[in-house]
């Protein structure tokens, strides 16, 4: 009988029930977040209470012990929040500490293979999020965007962000979990809000948005829609740059 371990399904949680794997050496445990968790008759579930002292010793561990790569690998496969991945990457964690050079681009391992592609689909949904964010601004001068990303890809864009916007108030939501970061000219904050029905429409109003915004998006979707060149459309190759999923927040797809 295999033991459920539940965590509250943050990244230092995670790290807790690594350490609590290893310090009382439990065999093929399962894990999984307390928001999916489900208990069996061929099971038991414990909760994992999250220790950050805990969960530093781990992370600090696999720094001490690998290089930015298995950071990288660990962190960005985690936050994809794939279903299962905290037992492929307890697996991978696992291989680690006992022989970290049995990880190391190990594509023959089932475990490194499945997190190399997760990675891989992380950090492309990271770019994509880098380029097709659209903020508007209010009538509080903050600029405002909202996305739904397919992975948890906040904590990922927060510094390019802050770089290229480092002199305006910004707010990125992430309307799927209910979370954003929030820059006051000094720190990225995480935040959750109550957004109004208005935030949410996919064309501005003027109950949040100042008239120059929506001047400003009406001019961008015009623009955008003189330089189409309808003739020389191709929109298998359109699509395959910009999924659709994304379109309902681009301003110049709402023509």
């Amino acid at each position: 009988m295999s033991d459920i371990l539940v965590y509250d399904g943050s990244f230092d949680g995670f790290l807790t029930v690594v350490f609590e794997v290893f310090e009382s050496k439990l065999q093929q445990p399962k894990i999984e977040p307390a928001y999916r968790a489900s208990a069996t008759f061929f099971s038991e579930t414990r909760e994992i209470q999250t220790d950050f002292i805990k969960s530093k010793r781990v992370w600090d561990g696999i720094i001490k012990k690998g290089n930015s790569n298995i950071k990288r690998i660990i962190y960005k496969s985690f936050l994809s929040e794939k279903v299962g991945v905290e037992n492929i990457l307890l697996d991978y964690i696992c291989k680690f500490f006992a022989d970290n050079t049995a990880v190391f681009g190990n594509f023959t391992d089932p475990s490194v293979l499945k997190l190399s592609k997760i990675v891989k689909s992380v950090e492309r949904e990271k770019h994509r999020m880098d380029a097709f964010i659209r903020f508007k601004l209010t009538k509080d001068n903050i600029y405002f965007a909202t996305i739904e990303p397919d992975f948890n890809v906040l904590p990922l864009i927060s510094k390019h962000f802050e770089d290229r916007y480092a002199d305006q108030q910004w707010i990125i939501y992430d309307l799927k979990r209910n979370k954003g970061l929030y820059y006051n000219l000094n720190i990225v904050e995480n935040i959750t809000l109550e957004l109004k029905p208005e935030a949410l429409k996919t064309k501005g109003t003027d109950v949040l948005f100042t008239q120059e915004e929506l001047a400003y998006e009406e001019l961008w979707k015009n623009y955008f829609k003189s330089t189409n060149i309808e003739s020389r459309k191709n929109m298998v190759l359109h699509v395959k740059h910009m999924p659709k999923r994304y379109w309902k927040y681009l301003s110049e797809k709402q023509l």
